[in-house]
């Protein structure tokens, strides 16, 4: 499949009235991103287990573990910027893992315009897409889908 292995994508923007006539439904921002790694879920999931890395990928959120499930990943609340919830699935699939980031939240503060919230959402899209192709470069080192590890080594 090349260099870059199976990447896939979806990104729901969930529109939101928030009028006191007609309430918002759920979260602002509904972002679903998927990305196959040549590495095992355990790799993977020591890198999202240290909350040096949440600071890192997620400067402006606070993150509160509420699920760990060790090497399939975790979920956590969201505060700070956003208010909501949001997952890490560290599923193995052959020989890697297919990592899936699920972020549902609403901007914290005064209500955003149609166009600012697009404008979040686009951003924070991207932002899923560049943590993932940025572990995708660093942990796969080279390795193409259905190469064997480097080295002999297993995973």
């Amino acid at each position: 499949m090349g260099g870059w292995g199976l990447l896939r994508c979806a990104y729901h923007f969930a529109t939101v009235t928030g009028s006191p006539a007609e309430p918002a439904l759920g979260p602002a921002l509904d972002i679903v991103d998927e990305t196959f790694l040549t590495v095992p879920p355990s790799s993977l999931a020591t890198v999202f287990a240290d909350p040096a890395s949440w600071r890192r990928y997620w400067p402006d959120l606070v993150l509160d573990v509420y699920t760990d499930r060790g090497d399939q990943g975790l979920r956590w609340t969201v505060r700070g910027a956003l208010v909501g919830t949001m997952e890490v699935w560290l599923e193995p699939v052959l020989d890697g893992t297919m990592l899936h980031y699920f972020l549902r939240a609403t901007p914290a503060g005064p209500p955003l315009s149609p166009a600012g919230l697009r404008r979040e959402f686009d951003r924070r899209a991207r932002a899923a897409k560049a943590i993932a192709l940025e572990l995708k470069t660093t942990m796969e080192d080279g390795r193409a889908a259905g190469d064997p590890p480097p080295h002999g080594s297993v995973g």
